[in-house]
């Protein structure tokens, strides 16, 4: 399973498309087995979602995220989780376990991506 985290450093971002990296984790069997840092490629309508479902992701996990992004990753049989915070391989860590719960925090306005997963 590969699991994206749209990432600032080492903690999930507030707004997937504005993040300066993904972390792509590797796991198999409820265990982290890989990692690897991906810049974020530049933020264009529908392109990130297929960028990371054409690299193998099958979720991604993100503090907020618009309704666009949303409908392509679904399309693509990627999940997404939104409202997520803090340490990015904590997240990680948490989805394995069955503890990370989507919040279904979709931001509809880009100019207040600042406010998103609040």
């Amino acid at each position: 399973m590969r699991i994206a985290v749209a990432s600032e450093g080492t903690n999930v971002t507030g707004h997937f498309g504005h993040c300066d990296s993904f972390i792509v984790f590797d796991a198999e069997n409820g265990a982290i087995v890989r990692q690897e840092n991906v810049p974020n490629p530049g933020h264009r309508p529908g392109f990130l979602p297929n960028f990371l479902a054409d690299r193998g992701v099958n979720v991604i996990i993100s503090g907020g995220m618009g309704g666009g992004a949303v409908e392509i990753f679904n399309e693509r049989n990627v999940e997404v989780v939104v409202g997520a915070s803090g340490e990015a391989k904590d997240a990680v860590e948490r989805y394995l376990k069955g503890e990370l719960v989507s919040t279904g925090s979709v931001c509809h306005e880009h100019q207040h991506h600042d406010e998103c997963g609040h």
